[in-house]
């Protein structure tokens, strides 16, 4: 028995098709083509679905399901997809129309978040583990919650918008049209965000900074100057590092699970991260007097975490 795991970006369509224990033994893509309509997307998804079998020699009859993770809000037991950013799939219901392609086969839906925290407790960082919490740091803040081995979707459909709980009142505006999410003061773009403020505080005072010199901003600037020494670096990840912690503390203090996962982009930094963030999420851990700890670790399935959660996804 095989599975076929698919997810669904703006830029590109991956899949993979794995065996029972999440392991990947064929992948591809395509790109998606946002601006074609759902009907072409939706056939190029079938149709890789197909293609990934013939070139792994895997006949199409030994697919046990098909599992789809896309971003955005999915209403997972219906099998529609409520909201997605980018992609013009919202209010459809993907599963039956792609099952309804593929022969009649089972397709479950998930959230991208969701699918890969999933993936993080079966195979990643977060193997064996009864309940894991995952946030992803990129563009936004995704997140995903694991309980009993399978994910937490909530009543609609729409748990887990870890990115979207509040840390400083009346704070940044978030894109969700609130102000002051966690969101908005722990992704990738928050803390370019916050280098970029930097910077210009920088050339008002005349104070010379090593992030100056850099081509690109992005979030790997004020890591590398931070690293290097850089007095107006220091300030910029001190200041990141402290929201960070502080919003992941506050995430484990209502979950307590068993392992704390940390997957996007911002991940890529690994133990140095870790390294500044441990100590002052021990701080504010309201369990940290316990015999049993949350252990927070750095995500380990990188971009294939999509495909193998929507794979594993039951």
């Amino acid at each position: 028995m095989y599975y076929i795991g698919i997810d669904l970006g703006g830029t590109n369509i991956a899949a993979g098709i794995t065996d029972t224990e999440g392991n990947i033994l064929y992948k591809g893509s395509l790109p998606t083509g946002a601006s074609r309509g759902r009907d072409a997307i939706i056939g190029d998804i079938a149709t890789l679905c197909r293609m990934l079998c013939r070139d792994a020699k895997i006949a199409f009859d030994e697919i046990g399901r098909i599992g789809i993770a896309v971003p955005g809000g999915v209403d997972a037991a219906s099998g529609e997809i409520l909201f997605t950013p980018n992609i013009p799939l919202s209010g459809i219901n993907i599963c039956e129309i792609l099952s309804a392609k593929l022969a009649g086969k089972p397709v479950l839906l998930a959230n991208d978040a969701n699918a890969a925290a999933l993936a993080e407790a079966r195979v990643g960082a977060a193997r064996g583990a009864k309940d894991a919490v995952m946030i992803t740091l990129g563009t936004g803040v995704g997140g995903g919650i694991v309980t009993d081995g399978k994910i937490y979707t909530g009543f609609n459909g729409l748990a887990a918008e870890l990115g979207h709980f509040v840390i400083q009142k009346d704070g940044v505006p978030c894109g969700c049209g609130r102000r002051g999410c966690f969101e908005a003061y722990a992704s990738a773009t928050a803390l370019i965000r916050m280098t970029k403020e930097e910077l210009d505080r920088c050339f008002v005072s005349g104070e010379g900074t090593l992030m100056a010199e850099s081509r690109k901003l992005n979030a790997r600037v004020a890591f590398d100057a931070y690293r290097a020494g850089d007095a107006a670096a220091k300030r910029v990840i001190e200041t990141y590092i402290g929201y960070l912690a502080s919003g992941i503390a506050s995430l484990i203090n209502i979950f307590q699970p068993e392992v704390f996962i940390i997957g996007g982009g911002v991940s890529n930094e690994k133990q140095f991260l870790l390294g500044l963030l441990l100590p002052r999420i021990d701080a504010e851990d309201f369990a940290k007097n316990a015999k049993k700890r949350t252990r927070v670790v750095i995500a380990t399935c990188g971009n294939d975490a999509g495909i193998i959660g929507a794979a594993m996804n039951e």
